[in-house]
């Protein structure tokens, strides 16, 4: 049996330490709040700020975990190199989370080092800075805090008149202790999708079918799989994919990002090294394995000798539509009337207005009316607390 120590609690990890679970292994849970997701289903939890160093040593001490396991992007993550250097193993690695918890990082080793195609894209630390390379790329343009997760303060800019709101706003949501916002040439994508992809310790690289997502604010959500991509573009994706996932090492799963441009090029988004919130998808059976099962198995050493796509599936965000510290009333009984529909309530003990409280996941043959397969994934995630997936934050 391993011990896992869970860094983030939400319904990713709540996800992956089931997976953990159902192998026998130990978790402990942690987050900056008490009961969030995975808590409820984990051997031990523990509260505390995962940017406080000191806390996070004392916690890895306290435990001495075979395992890390990040979900969030808010860590401490210079301490992550010192836990390696004891024997804890990292997932996927140190290296790995330290450069993707910071778009700064991600974006230069993908860019500068990789030669791979990204957005135009400038730093700034200042208004004035933040200006001068409106000016240089352009509007529209895009706005997001170097480090940040579901979308928090990332808005598109039109004119000059949108600059303050969206430099305050940027800096403002920006997690950590990094206060730096990154402005990015607006890519006029036909379409984004995920590839997640799988880097093992005893067996080759894999990719899952492409996932197709849709975002609003920079947050997931919809998402659906297979997306429709020809192959030239897969393999330039994949060609990617690789490319980053090798540079950042280690072992695990990495939801990887990618535009696709109305001439069909493909261009490199973002990485994250773990499970990703539109891979959610695979809960809904459209693959042998879901994600956290893949990630579980990678982690673990464990072979995995192919991933194969079994129907295709759709997944909607259940969105809260109040603030609230009380749990939800959630109606289960749409879902439960429809054939090859499953619907996950989170267990988030407080509700904001937008707030992910759970996902609807549905399945059908492969080849099956994709665009009727999302609707009435879409209709159904709206009748489990009456609000519409499409919702703004």
């Amino acid at each position: 049996m391993k011990k896992f120590l869970l860094l983030g609690s939400g319904e990713l990890g709540r996800e992956f330490t089931i997976a953990a679970k159902r192998a026998g292994q130990y978790v402990i849970a942690c987050d900056k709040y008490d009961n969030a997701p995975a808590m409820q289903v984990a051997d031990e939890c523990e509260v505390f700020s995962m940017l406080d160093g000191d806390a996070l040593s004392a916690v890895v001490a306290r435990h001495r975990p075979d395992l890390i396991v990040p979900e969030i992007e808010a860590i401490r993550t210079e301490r992550l190199f010192d836990f390696e250097e004891e024997g804890i193993r990292v997932v996927p690695s140190a290296r790995a989370v330290n450069y993707t918890m910071n778009r700064r990082a991600i974006r230069d080793l993908a860019s500068r080092e990789l030669g791979l195609r990204t957005a135009r894209y400038f730093y700034a630390k200042t208004f004035d800075e933040f200006k001068r390379a409106a000016d240089e790329i352009g509007f529209p343009c895009v706005v997001k805090p170097l480090m940040s997760s579901s979308g928090h303060g990332q808005s598109y800019v039109h004119d000059d008149d949108e600059l303050q709101e969206a430099f305050r706003d940027a800096m403002e949501e920006g997690r950590g202790d990094v206060r730096e916002v990154i402005i990015e040439e607006f890519i006029d994508f036909d379409s984004e999708f995920t590839l997640l992809t799988v880097t093992q310790q005893h067996g080759p690289t894999l990719f899952c079918p492409p996932i197709g997502h849709v975002q609003k604010g920079g947050d997931y959500r919809e998402s659906w799989m297979p997306y429709a991509i020809s192959e030239d573009a897969l393999k330039v994706a994949q060609h990617m994919a690789d490319e980053v996932t090798r540079a950042l090492t280690g072992y695990g799963i990495w939801g990887v990002e990618f535009f696709l441009t109305r001439q069909g090029e493909v261009i490199f988004s973002e990485l994250s090294p773990r499970p990703h919130d539109t891979g959610m998808v695979t809960l809904s059976h459209c693959t042998n394995l879901s994600e956290f099962e893949l990630h579980f198995r990678a982690v673990m050493g464990l072979n995995i000798p192919a991933i194969h796509l079994e129907h295709s599936g759709a997944s909607a965000v259940v969105l809260s539509p109040v603030e609230s510290n009380q749990p939800l009333d959630y109606n289960l009984a749409d879902v439960c009337r429809e054939d090859h529909a499953r619907v996950r309530i989170f267990g988030k003990p407080e509700a904001h207005v937008g707030r992910r409280m759970g996902v609807v996941t549905c399945y059908d043959k492969v080849g099956c009316d994709m665009t009727a397969l999302r609707d009435k994934t879409k209709r159904l995630a709206k009748t489990v607390l009456g609000t519409d997936p499409y919702m703004k934050k």
